[in-house]
């Protein structure tokens, strides 16, 4: 009978082993879906969320930490003073189609972001480059008009990842890249899967497969982490729901920052809003941590200009724009303002639609009344970001160091201040570090001091994940979900 024992033990451990394996594939859960996958052709945050650093790699790249790191250019040297940056690109790396990567194929990727006719959402970020040239296949001289201290970062975008000139015409709906993971399927309203590129260049990736699942309703992205649909959901849309997930030991919430600036944008082309005394009156009537509470059940720093406070050049200017209902009544007063009506368009986001109703009866507080149109995320994308068809509108800006948006006269929000363009283009021609951190401080005092939009809380990232789960980002330095160092603990 012992025998008989101990040989369907064995038996039993054989056909279980298994199921003791490590875990080498991942769903994540997202709110929102992206509308096509190309990271140079759509602004949406939910594009570099499913591809940056795991279909498309740039010349640089940002850390889980900020901090620019190499790329596909493993250095760089930096000579004129700052106006040319020569990349020197690692060897043996392929796209996922087989085909090789090389300095010709850094010259399309920048020649195209930067063409008139390029529909980079970020084409700021390219405007300085003067010509891009190669010395041989795995040396890049980009020359610049002017210095810039910050090229490295902007190469870190993922406006600015490399493309492949033949993916070109199917990028939008089956990207091709460099990085660790090759697209797999898109199944429109539910589901992307990626797989892992057996070609990578780099560190191989502990995951085989990776799904992000969308799932934009809060009430059931709850239940799909705790019905076990979902691994993680890296941007968690819930935060009622997060002590709850923490005293569950099958999860683990993580809670860090982003670069998520989330403003009441105004759009300047409006009479009324190009009055900077409205403007003024609208950033008073709101009161921030009424709205981070009401909206984010308590999870969000206040913010009183468009930076992040966790960077070292932040400057506090909440205290400018704090909460006076009283003086907004008399700002709009002095205007001459009476019975204003504001369309405010809602992105679908839980932030957006939560945030907007409490700021709603904040501006009919002080006599401002709204209309609010509710618009799914494509729509919002094309009347509000891309036709400026709108009056307010709430978004969190996730691009890293974006300040330098208050300075592109086509942008959504259309503002135009000469004070700010003088100091972003010195901040531009600067590269000493002391000196940018001067400029930086001034161009966050100066749109303050215009209230160029109402600036309501740096975005929390509130994550949650099985508890066996490890290497996802904390924080978000820009909107990503970076899979390479992610794997389950046995």
């Amino acid at each position: 009978m012992l025998v008989k024992f101990l040989q369907a033990a064995a038996l039993s451990a054989m056909f279980a082993a298994p199921a003791l394996a490590a875990q080498d594939s991942i769903t994540l859960g997202m709110v929102l879906e992206p509308p096509n996958l190309d990271p140079t052709g759509g602004a949406a945050a939910a594009i570099d969320e499913v591809v940056y650093a795991n279909i498309f790699e740039g010349l640089t790249r940002i850390g889980p930490d900020g901090s620019v790191k190499p790329g596909l250019a493993e250095s760089w040297d930096v000579e004129d003073g700052g106006k040319a940056f020569i990349f020197h690109l690692r060897p043996g790396v392929t796209f996922h189609d087989g085909s090789p990567f090389d300095a010709q194929d850094v010259i399309f990727s920048l020649d195209r972001a930067r063409a008139a006719d390029s529909t980079n959402a970020q084409k700021s970020l390219f405007e300085g480059i003067d010509k891009v040239e190669a010395s041989d296949p795995l040396t890049v001289r980009v020359t610049l008009k002017s210095p810039d201290g910050g090229f490295p970062f902007k190469m870190a975008w993922g406006d600015a990842v490399m493309v492949d000139q033949a993916n070109i015409p199917d990028i939008a709906t089956k990207p091709i890249g460099t990085g660790p993971f090759r697209f797999e399927q898109w199944k429109q309203g539910d589901h992307i899967s990626l797989t892992a590129f057996d070609g990578y260049w780099g560190i191989k990736p502990a995951l085989a497969r990776a799904t992000f699942r969308f799932i934009p309703d809060p009430t059931a992205a709850f239940a799909a982490m705790m019905a076990g649909d979902v691994d993680a959901f890296p941007i968690y849309p819930a935060p009622e729901t997060l002590a709850q997930i923490q005293a569950d030991p099958r999860f683990k919430v993580l809670v860090g920052t982003t670069e998520g600036e989330t403003i009441l944008a105004m759009n300047h082309e409006n009479p009324a809003l190009a009055n900077v005394k409205v403007r003024e009156a609208i950033a008073h009537a709101v009161n921030r941590q009424e709205l981070i509470d009401g909206a984010m059940f308590g999870y969000g720093t206040p913010i009183g200009t468009h930076f992040a406070p966790h960077n070292p050049d932040y400057v506090d200017l909440t205290a400018q724009s704090g909460f006076d209902p009283e003086r907004a009544k008399a700002l709009l007063a002095e205007a001459g303002v009476q019975n204003l009506t504001l369309r405010l368009a809602l992105p679908p986001t839980p932030y957006a639609r939560r945030g907007g109703e409490i700021i709603a009866a904040e501006l009919r507080n002080i006599g401002i009344e709204t209309q609010i149109t509710n618009m799914e995320w494509a729509q919002w994308l094309e009347q509000v970001f891309k036709n400026s068809d709108f009056d307010l509108t709430i978004i969190s800006h996730v691009e890293p160091m974006d300040i330098g948006i208050y300075g592109r006269k086509d942008y959504y929000f259309n503002y135009d201040n000469p004070q700010f363009d003088k100091v972003i283009a010195n901040l531009a021609a600067t590269t000493d570090p002391a000196q940018r951190s001067v400029l930086l401080k001034q161009a966050q005092q100066v749109i303050a001091d215009d209230y160029a939009n109402a600036y309501l809380f740096q975005l929390a990232k509130t994550g949650v994940a099985k508890a066996e789960i490890e290497g996802l980002w904390q924080n978000a330095p820009m909107p990503a979900n970076d899979l390479s160092e992610v794997h389950w603990t046995e």
